[in-house]
């Protein structure tokens, strides 16, 4: 069984990440290449981690037309914000991300088992989707500002980075407060008995 995939919402040819085929003409074998600067969308990321909004995306791209569609393969340079999963820090780094996606032609049928496949709008592509999947799954879970960040202290929250001999003296656990008052009330009768007249505590004359 073959499926016409159904459109998304009607691409709009300026759009940063939108990208006209025009050229290709759908000769097999014809090439173009990309390079360009296109602000960021917004949400690319997860909750510690993301490209800011707006930020440069240096795109390096192939487009080669086959006979299914266009292929789309290259790479992205994009600019991290965030902070160190451990001590909080704010982060900045760069990251390189390798795109390839197949867009087939609108008016190409495909099989069920090829319906995650992106699909072209007239000569238009859509490469916005692309790429954030790609950078999602090249970002760390749990960014670091360095491998052996010492994160920050339990006690106070200083970081440990910047104060590695930081320390705090020994504390008692405020659930074990009342078992140590106890403890110390036995401890002081103990004595007590002990010191008392006729309590075996003298020692006996020798007759």
């Amino acid at each position: 069984m073959t499926t016409h995939r159904p459109s998304a919402g009607q691409l709009d040819a300026r759009s940063p990440l939108v990208l006209d085929t025009h050229d290709l003409g759908r000769r097999a074998g014809a090439l173009r290449e990309v390079h360009a600067s296109v602000p960021a969308p917004e949400g690319i990321g997860n909750a510690v981690i993301g490209i800011p909004t707006g930020s440069p995306i240096g795109l390096d791209l192939r487009l080669e037309s086959v006979s299914e569609g266009v292929l789309v393969s290259g790479l992205a340079t994009v600019r991290l914000e965030g902070e160190c999963s451990r001590c909080l820090t704010r982060l900045e780094d760069e990251l390189d991300v390798d795109l390839q996606e197949l867009f087939v032609y609108e008016d190409q049928s495909v099989t069920d088992d090829d319906e995650d496949l992106a699909q072209m709008q007239g000569e238009l592509l859509d490469l916005e989707p692309t790429l954030r999947d790609a950078v999602v799954l090249d970002l760390p879970f749990t960014p670091l500002c360095r491998e052996d960040c010492a994160g920050l202290c339990p006690d106070c929250g200083v970081n440990l980075n910047d104060e590695p001999d930081h320390t705090h003296g020994l504390s008692t656990d405020a659930r074990w407060g009342a078992l140590s008052d106890w403890a110390g009330a036995v401890d002081t009768a103990a004595v007590e008995e002990e010191t008392k007249p006729g309590n075996g505590s003298e020692e006996h004359e020798e007759h």
